[in-house]
């Protein structure tokens, strides 16, 4: 059976089934409740039930007392609707809502999606989740006190594993190590969720997404948050890459355009004759520019190489006339000093 839930006081309403908690629910339809633990242990989801019937699960009596229960309020993460609901709860809309953490992880996958990327998923403690917005990034901390920055690649509500796409990098002390030494089960330590580069969901503009190389991996995680939430702007997610090698991900960006009608244009600078190249050659934005040479009314995320969010940003502004407030970037740096292997921003 399910069940109508709406949220005071932004007035969002979802459907949750009554086997599923109130946040899987709201976060399954791309709403963003608080949330720390999702095992009833922290408090962090703590919210009120102003009309209808819960049933609040394995919510532990030190993060929700009985006094508490008799007011009203309820865990998120754990309560279960048993009738249609009205609730009371903030919504996580920008970056500062959400808390900076440390945390262990736990090497889960290694999967060598191309020669030089490897797909990463990590999974957290058993009693913790990271809360992150789509296109947000953590920090890999190191022992000497470095750190590596990658985006997260997988979708705030899809939270089971935190999904790196790492690139490797001739003499990067840490990918160097994904590559040569890494193994299931080793455990890291990260930090965050860090960044200003994130779906802005106010906004009811057309949305044209750039990525670079591994610059997909924030595109694929406010790509797949924008399909859950039902999103109903036009998307089109533009891919630059040197070879047809280098699309690691190639099939699930065609799936997003065959099941949710999301246009997919990759373009390759530099295909080899082997790859009897017949799609877009060139620069990936200069294919922007060829078919959007107004872009007045758009938003524009993009994520890749300094070079090519700087030439990006200057000829979409100049040349098209996006707002410069309505160009929102991640720049990933490779850094010759190996000090800063990729960055975030």
């Amino acid at each position: 059976m399910s069940f109508s839930v709406s949220i005071q006081p932004s007035g969002h309403a979802f459907v949750a089934e009554g086997d599923e908690t109130i946040l899987e629910a709201a976060l399954r339809h791309g709403l963003t409740l608080p949330y720390g633990c999702r095992d009833g242990a922290c408090g962090a989801c703590k919210g009120k039930v102003l009309a209808g019937d819960v049933d609040h699960g394995r919510a532990q009596p030190h993060a929700l007392s009985d006094a508490e229960r008799a007011a009203g309020q309820t865990l998120f993460c754990c309560a279960k609707p048993q009738s249609d609901l009205v609730i009371e709860s903030r919504e996580v809309r920008k970056a500062g809502d959400i808390p900076v953490k440390t945390l262990p992880a736990r090497v889960q996958q290694l999967t060598k999606a191309a020669p030089d990327v490897m797909i990463v998923k990590l999974k957290l403690p058993a009693n913790e989740r990271l809360q992150f917005l789509a296109g947000q990034y953590v920090d890999i901390l190191l022992k000497d006190g470095k750190r590596r920055s990658f985006s997260l690649a997988n979708a705030p509500h899809d939270d089971e594993l935190l999904e790196l796409h790492v690139r490797r990098i001739a003499g990067g002390q840490f990918t160097e190590h994904v590559f040569a030494a890494m193994k299931e089960k080793d455990i890291l330590r990260l930090n965050g969720p860090h960044g200003s580069f994130f779906l802005r969901e106010e906004s009811a503009k057309p949305m044209i997404m750039v990525a670079g190389g591994t610059g997909f991996a924030p595109i694929k995680s406010v790509v797949e948050h924008a399909i859950a939430e039902g999103c109903q702007r036009s998307i089109v997610v533009y891919w630059g890459a040197r070879a047809g090698v280098d699309l690691y991900r190639r099939e699930l960006a065609e799936r997003w355009a065959a099941e949710h009608g999301i246009r997919f244009v990759p373009v390759l600078s530099e295909p080899p004759a082997d790859d009897a190249w017949q799609g877009r050659s060139g620069l990936v934005h200069a294919a922007v520019m060829a078919d959007y040479p107004d872009l007045s009314g758009h938003q524009v995320y993009a994520c890749g190489a300094p070079a090519m969010i700087a030439a990006a940003k200057r000829d979409f502004c100049a040349q098209c006339k996006l707002p410069p407030e309505e160009f929102f970037a991640d720049s990933f740096d490779f850094a010759n000093d190996k000090q800063q292997e990729t960055v975030g921003a």
